[in-house]
């Protein structure tokens, strides 16, 4: 099963994961007190450029009817959305701008373009995700209410069709992520399950309307008789962003590395815990600035998950002294490239569709699911400090893995 017991699970004691939540403390008071012109001018200058590719792209597809136009005005668009959605839409609103005070890039007044209204997304994000990250039964971004990412969640005979429903959800990421909203939305105002013609759900249509009426009516209408292939530009540019923010979400929380924790281990949680919580439960991506940048710094996700309203451009400076107290702690820094995190995750869909009798690991030992209790072998040498070195959660998984190799090797 999960985790129930952190500090076990992360061979530290007490005092040790105090002492961390104090240095975490210190990361943020220190980007806090040097947030100022150049994080403001990055900012600007991403909107800058994300309305440019976008007139670009408008500006393209008027010729849309001549194939070469059509893909650059559908690339250019593609980009646009990508960077509304993932470093604009998102970063706005969890409030890592709100320190300029600037009424434009603020989260209570950003609407991003996509089907599910903000003010859905931010309660079920900002809030549910980002407070109960990755505790089984609490948040509900575990698998989306539609996949079983976890053993933890018991397997029904409609898992054997997670590999469908995981290219489905793929395609339809903004959809997928709206209806998720809309029913954390509809259940935070007490709406009862059989009622229609709640405030959440009006709220929901008129996005749909604002969305379906700008891609598929006013700017194809735009470009007169370039307007079939307007749509398919469009819907084409809508998939693509699709696509690669699933592949990002899907890779920042859901590779090996990511771990999964109980309602039991939230209940006493101290700050301390909750950074490391957020350390051990996240997982990120290796990437260059440009990369960095297209993933709206969410190849940092275990720093945004520490500091989720700092601004996004800061988190490569984060991640340095992030990696520098995993190293003091002997705490994993679990990253890896696009290609293999995904991947890790994609088999994770794929296995975990099937019954667990099928599965050969136990759910308090498997790659996608574990506990402190995979620690509890008797042929386990029990890890221990040695003078000024602290010997933690990687010396302990180091440690566990040659004592698997070695049991095979018998």
């Amino acid at each position: 099963m999960a985790i129930t017991d952190i500090t076990e699970f992360a061979h530290l004691t007490d005092a040790d994961i105090e002492e961390l939540g104090r240095e975490f403390d210190a990361i943020r008071r220190d980007i806090e007190d040097t947030r100022g012109l150049r994080d403001a001018r990055y900012i600007r200058n991403t909107i800058r450029l994300q309305r440019v590719l976008e007139i670009g792209g408008r500006a393209a597809l008027f010729g849309s009817r001549r194939r070469p136009l059509w893909l650059l005005g559908t690339g250019l668009l593609s980009l646009s959305k990508i960077i509304e959605n993932m470093e604009l839409g998102h970063n706005v609103m969890h409030g890592q701008w709100d320190w300029m005070n600037d009424p434009e890039i603020h989260s209570t007044s950003w609407e991003w373009d996509q089907t599910g209204p903000s003010q859905h997304w931010k309660r079920a994000h900002n809030y549910a995700h980002h407070t109960y990250t990755n505790i089984v039964g609490m948040d509900d971004d575990v698998g989306f209410g539609i996949l079983r990412m976890t053993r933890d969640e018991k397997w029904r005979p409609i898992n054997l069709l997670q590999p469908v429903a995981n290219l489905i959800l793929a395609a339809t990421f903004e959809w997928g992520i709206a209806l998720h909203d809309l029913g954390a939305e509809k259940k935070a105002c007490g709406v009862p399950p059989g009622q229609r013609n709640s405030q959440p759900t009006k709220d929901f249509a008129r996005k749909i309307a604002r969305q379906l009426g700008k891609d598929l009516v006013l700017f194809p209408a735009m470009t007169g008789r370039a307007w079939r292939s307007t749509i398919t530009a469009n819907l084409t540019a809508n998939l693509v962003r699709n696509l690669w923010a699933y592949v990002v979400i899907f890779c920042g929380h859901f590779p090996d590395g990511a771990e999964k924790f109980t309602v039991a281990q939230y209940e006493n949680e101290t700050q301390g815990q909750w950074y490391l919580r957020q350390l051990l439960g996240s997982a990120n991506i290796d990437a260059g600035p440009v990369m960095a940048f297209m993933t709206g710094n969410l190849s940092y996700q275990i720093e945004h998950h520490l500091f989720p309203d700092l601004p996004s451009n800061r988190y490569p400076e984060i991640a340095e002294r992030v990696r520098t107290l995993c190293a003091k702690y002997d705490l994993p820094y679990t990253s890896g490239p696009l290609g293999k995190q995904y991947l890790l995750a994609l088999r994770t869909i794929h296995k975990l569709a099937l019954p667990d009798a099928w599965l050969r690991a136990t759910s308090d030992d498997a790659p996608e699911t574990s506990s402190e209790r995979k620690f509890r072998r008797p042929d386990l040498p029990r890890v221990r400090s040695v003078g000024e070195r602290r010997e933690g959660l990687a010396t302990a998984l180091q440690t566990l893995r040659a004592a698997k190799r070695a049991a095979r090797r018998k």
